[in-house]
């Protein structure tokens, strides 16, 4: 687990600098702030989705995604939990909400190769190499999402714990049914997400984007699924 408290660590640190230097900064230096960190969200979307093998496997991730989800009430469920927390911490005049700033970074953070292949290693072999490697570039994102995103990104670092150290300890487990390919396709799934995240930060869209989470859990099964076809 040293490999995921590292990175838990590192994104507390990287998301209270950023905090640092939200304070005083003008309303229009932060709009633009935020259109061009939708901007790299996009990029960083676009890139991670190139990693799918199989579109049919994406189109079914997502729509399965978008109906448990929303049959869920995922987004709803989010929103209601961040709200007692967010009349707490949002300063008056703040457009980002807490569970965007959950939201967002919870995907940037957790959702890639690095992840899924870092914690199956940490756990089989107790090589933590990959997490902390990840953990150096969440510093950097932290700090950079934090400052446009708000408490949000902190609050995120609950997620990284939980899903990260998951699958840390139940990497025996998921070993077999993650390989390469299952990664490829989840990433895929994940990297739509982001994009989704991207068009929201830049003003375009309003995406309940919670409510496709499950898209990341559907991917890996449905390719081994296929794959025994």
């Amino acid at each position: 687990m040293l490999g995921v408290i590292v990175n838990v660590i590192t994104v507390i640190i990287g998301s209270c600098i950023g905090l640092l230097f939200q304070k005083g900064i003008p309303e229009r230096v932060s709009n633009a702030a935020m259109v061009g960190l939708g901007a790299c969200t996009l990029y960083i979307g676009i890139s991670g989705s190139l990693c799918g093998e199989n579109v049919l496997i994406l189109i079914a991730s997502m729509v399965l995604g978008a109906i448990s989800g929303t049959l869920l009430n995922i987004d709803g469920a989010i929103n209601t939990l961040a709200a007692n927390v967010e009349a707490r911490f949002k300063k008056e005049g703040q457009k980002t909400s807490l569970a965007e700033g959950i939201v967002t970074a919870t995907l940037l953070f957790c959702v890639g190769s690095m992840t899924v292949t870092g914690s199956i290693q940490a756990g089989l072999t107790g090589d933590n190499s990959v997490l902390i490697t990840k953990a150096t570039l969440d510093l950097v994102s932290a700090m950079m999402l934090a400052s446009s995103l708000g408490v949000g990104v902190l609050l995120s670092s609950v997620s990284v714990f939980v899903i990260q150290g998951g699958l840390v300890l139940f990497a025996s487990v998921i070993a077999p049914f993650m390989n390469a390919g299952a990664i490829n396709e989840m990433t895929c799934a994940g990297s739509l997400l982001i994009v989704m995240i991207g068009t929201n930060l830049m003003g375009i869209t309003k995406l309940k984007v919670a409510d496709y989470l499950p898209a990341i859990l559907f991917a890996p099964v449905i390719y081994n699924i296929v794959s025994l076809f």
